[in-house]
């Protein structure tokens, strides 16, 4: 009875996360402590640590920790995705890139987007463990939000930040934070990551050499708050050291950050992951190369406080582990104390518990993509677009004629940004516009490429140019012919990456109209993650000449030769068509299976066909800006102003300044929309357009946000998060932290529009700030302020607090936010709105980093952003002594 009743109890354990059932052998025959719900964590993992091997142990420290069958622990990848909406597994909601999350400047709302994350998160974790999928991106522990400081525009990667402003990103870290890991005072919801810790943002290319050599001063007033507030206030599960050293030490091997200031100053008790492949950058001589040998890297990571090793195709560092404690480098207590706080963050999720306790395990799958959540994403995207100009075209008329042009009018990428899922739902500006106003009342051109050979335009194949043969005659679509795999043995070890064959005959043969798909299950056996391939076939016939060119989602074969780069098509002429893929577990992780082909022709007069379009037209809305195909992570994008991600100017691309101008040469109203993740100097623009609204990377429901702004249906609300300079003029070089002539806070020079900026359909009107004439900086001190909307229009104001501190003794910031809110203010109303900023801001860093409490005058602005760029009824402003 004792065994079965072990069997049993540890079925229910498991079962929470969809978790392997397996039996337990124990010495006594009895259930395990860590299995007794009765027990604390803390006894718990330890009991499960103590009854674990050394090699055991060392496994599971690293992100794709092994099983462990014999005591019934399940294979578990700590790696997930969840910046902006649940990334990489698929279909989920996909919400506004980070920094446009950030542009809202609405804590409460991003709260309710990262519980709605966090709900997709749970409900495909179930769904993923119950059909036995252990692979990358199907955990619970997500290794966002990225908090870094957004501090130098040239950053590809900063479109994942909350922006260039501590306190801002500190004040929406907490919420996204909060929202992720749930209420449940029993159990976090999903685990989650703050990261790069720390002094980490840029540039891409070097990162794994870069040594960044901070100020005290520096490290505490810009590169930390966020991190502090985050654990200290929101109790982050896990934290994600970075690739770069700072002051001569990986920031995965630094005493300072990770045992004096992480676990010491802050108090954080959880767990500490590497950057992936960080740790072999100890050793790498292209890249840190501080250490000369992989067990010495790894020794000094775990004992500096790094737990777990994301190793990716590096593959584990911590796997020499065992080299270390053979040689003495390491003892096995501190492999203990790195198992036990991993563990620890398992249990704390419920995942050796009945699924009944856990209230999180009961989220359905139906949450994915809900009407609430794409209701959610919309109401998202319309509160993240920024008005930076309007000399009264906006709000457009109904029923106007207009000319949709741009590279990104029909870009699904600008909508996505970075670290995406697949959408729901998406809706690009163009399909957005002519469901709001009729197809006749609608233009379009593409207008040019986004820059040199990247373009945002790609089509689908479909049945208009896709037929197969069937009986002598052409009928539409191809013949897709699913076979079954199998693996093929690496023998090329400089690429170990997944390779298969198709075997025996098709499982399945039908025919698909267009190549377009989304498996959530195997199309030959149902099952989940299941590995097959594909063969179409059939007939291609182009409706226009020119040099097409395909997407990469498969390989392309043209009369039997594969296609690479361009292929030159007639006309009418049908050519036989093939296209070929694998679907392939990668042993780095996996995906649900989807494939889009899509393709464009090369050779069109894009400019000239823009120009014929907008003939007709009353007004021109130009859908332009760059991509997160060329701006992001390490990317392998060497193009003129792009450098392996990161950017060397700031300018729009020089094929799209050149489309834009001939059409503003034309007369007729020109409204630009800018998509980017980063600020750009549109500085013609400005001079030149009616109208510029800021979209970012917006989210799967953008376009219908952006036609609801375009046309007034929804008021624009939102606020710039970063400074949009004018040029790079005078900036420090991209590797040097010193934040001297950095940001808003320090920069001296003429700025285009300045960080918090955001126009509105309605006029706000600030009076009557009351604040203290005096005040104890050790209190908390309150602001009120009465604002008014002079305007028939309702509408949001985001209302902003700056502090300055001329009496501080050392250089402090020009200005600083302090506090911000939202408010809805109805057409002719006025309100009164209180803002309380905490006694810990009403403080200043010394030289040494130490935060001292400020006495002496403090220049205080409240309005709708900084005060020197404001018309006098934009903001009041006050003096209260500090004491």
């Amino acid at each position: 009875m004792k065994k079965r009743y072990l069997f049993l109890a540890l079925s229910l354990t498991l079962g929470a996360c969809g978790q392997t059932q397996q039996s337990v052998q124990s010495d006594d025959q009895t259930q395990p402590d860590y299995l007794n719900m009765q027990l604390s964590i803390d006894e718990r993992v330890a009991d499960l640590v103590a009854r674990m091997t050394i090699d055991e142990k060392i496994a599971q420290m690293y992100n794709d920790a092994p099983a462990i069958e014999r005591l019934g622990v399940p294979a578990y990848d700590y790696w997930n995705e969840a910046l902006h909406g649940v990334a990489r597994a698929g279909k989920a909601t996909v919400f506004p890139q980070a920094i446009g999350m950030a542009a809202m400047w609405d804590g409460p709302l991003l709260h309710d987007i990262a519980t709605a994350i966090s709900d997709e998160g749970r409900a495909k974790h179930h769904f993923f463990a119950d059909n036995d999928a252990r692979y990358r991106y199907t955990g619970l522990t997500f290794w966002s939000p990225n908090i870094n400081i957004f501090r130098d525009p040239r950053w590809g990667r900063g479109q994942e930040t909350y922006g260039e402003d501590p306190y801002l990103t500190g004040e929406l870290g907490v919420q996204f934070i909060e929202g992720l890991q749930g209420d449940d005072p029993n159990y976090l919801k999903t685990a989650a990551t703050a990261k790069h810790f720390a002094v980490h943002n840029g540039p891409e290319i070097s990162r794994h050499s870069d040594n960044y050599v901070v100020s005290d001063k520096d490290l505490y007033e810009t590169y930390l708050p966020a991190f502090e507030k985050a654990v200290v206030e929101a109790d982050v599960e896990a934290v994600m050291c970075a690739y770069n050293r700072v002051n001569d030490l990986p920031a995965c091997g630094s005493d300072m950050l990770l045992k004096d200031i992480l676990r010491g100053k802050y108090q954080f008790d959880g767990h500490v992951m590497s950057d992936c492949g960080a740790i072999a950058d100890f050793y790498d001589p292209d890249a840190h190369g501080v250490v000369k040998a992989p067990a010495v890297a790894a020794a000094w990571a775990v004992t500096s406080g790094t737990d777990l090793n994301c190793g990716t195709g590096r593959l584990s560092t911590f796997a020499n582990l065992h080299f270390a404690l053979q040689k003495g480098l390491i003892s096995e207590a501190l492999i203990d104390q790195a198992v036990s706080r991993l563990f620890k963050t398992r249990f704390k999720l419920g995942m050796f518990d009945d699924p009944e306790s856990v209230k999180y395990a009961a989220i359905p799958m139906d949450v994915v993509g809900s009407d609430d959540h794409l209701a959610l994403t919309q109401r998202a995207s319309e509160k993240s677009l920024v008005l930076l100009k309007n000399n009264g075209v906006l709000p457009l008329k109904p029923g106007i004629r207009v000319a949709v042009i741009g590279p990104n009018a029909n870009n699904e990428d600008v909508l996505l940004g970075n670290y995406n899922g697949l959408p729901i739902a998406p809706v690009t500006p163009l399909h957005a516009i002519k469901d709001y106003l009729g197809e006749d009342n609608v233009s379009y051109a593409p207008g040019s490429p986004i820059i040199a050979d990247i373009y945002g335009h790609y089509e689908p194949l479909d049945a208009a140019v896709l037929s197969h043969d069937k009986g002598g005659a052409q009928q539409p679509g191809l013949v897709g012919r699913y076979y079954r795999v199998e693996r093929e043995p690496v023998t090329d070890f400089t690429d170990v990456s997944a390779s298969g064959k198709r075997v025996g005959q098709p499982v399945k043969t039908r025919v698909d109209e267009t190549i377009d798909f989304y498996w959530e299950r195997s199309p030959i056996d149902d099952k989940v993650l299941s590995e097959f391939g594909v063969v179409w076939e059939g007939n291609l016939t182009p409706e226009t000449s020119g040099e097409y060119r395909f997407s990469d989602d498969a390989t392309v074969y043209i009369d039997d030769s594969e296609v690479d780069g361009t292929v030159t098509l007639e006309a009418g002429k049908r050519y036989a068509f093939r296209a070929e893929r694998l679907f392939l577990k990668n042993p780095w992780g996996n995906t649900i299976p989807n494939i889009r082909l899509s393709w464009l022709n090369t050779s069109a007069d894009l400019q000239q066909e823009a120009l014929d379009v907008i003939e007709n037209a009353e007004v021109i809305l130009v859908m332009a800006g760059i991509s997160p195909r060329i701006e992001g992570e390490e990317m392998p994008v060497k193009l003129d102003g792009f450098n392996y991600g990161d950017r060397t100017d700031i300018d729009l691309p020089d094929v799209q300044q050149q489309l834009i101008q001939k059409l503003e040469a034309t007369g007729k109203p020109v409204v630009l929309v800018n998509f980017s993740g980063s600020a750009m100097a549109l500085n013609w623009e400005n001079e030149n357009l009616d109208a510029i609204v800021q979209a970012f990377y917006p989210g799967e429901k953008a376009g219908t946000a952006i036609a609801r702004v375009l046309w007034g249906e929804a008021n624009p609300s939102g606020r710039l998060p970063v400074t949009f300079y004018r040029n790079l003029d005078g900036f420090a070089d991209f590797d040097d932290y010193d934040m001297t002539n950095r940001t808003y806070r320090y920069f001296d020079g003429e700025v285009l529009y300045p960080f918090g900026y955001g126009l509105s359909y309605s006029d706000f009107r600030y009076s009557a700030l009351s604040a203290p004439a005096s005040h104890n900086s050790a209190q908390p001190l309150t602001l009120e302020v009465d604002i008014s909307n002079s305007s028939d229009t309702d509408g949001e104001e985001v209302t902003q607090v700056y502090f300055s501190m001329p009496d501080a003794p050392v250089n402090t910031p020009r200005r600083e936010l302090k506090g911000f809110t939202r408010t809805a203010i109805s057409a002719g109303e006025k309100q009164t709105v209180a803002i309380t900023v905490d006694a810990d801001e009403l403080t200043y860093i010394d030289e040494q980093g130490n935060k001292q409490p400020y006495t002496g005058k403090l220049v205080v602005s409240v309005g709708s952003g900084q005060p020197n760029y404001l018309s006098e009824n934009q903001y009041q402003q006050a003096e209260v002594v500090l004491q």
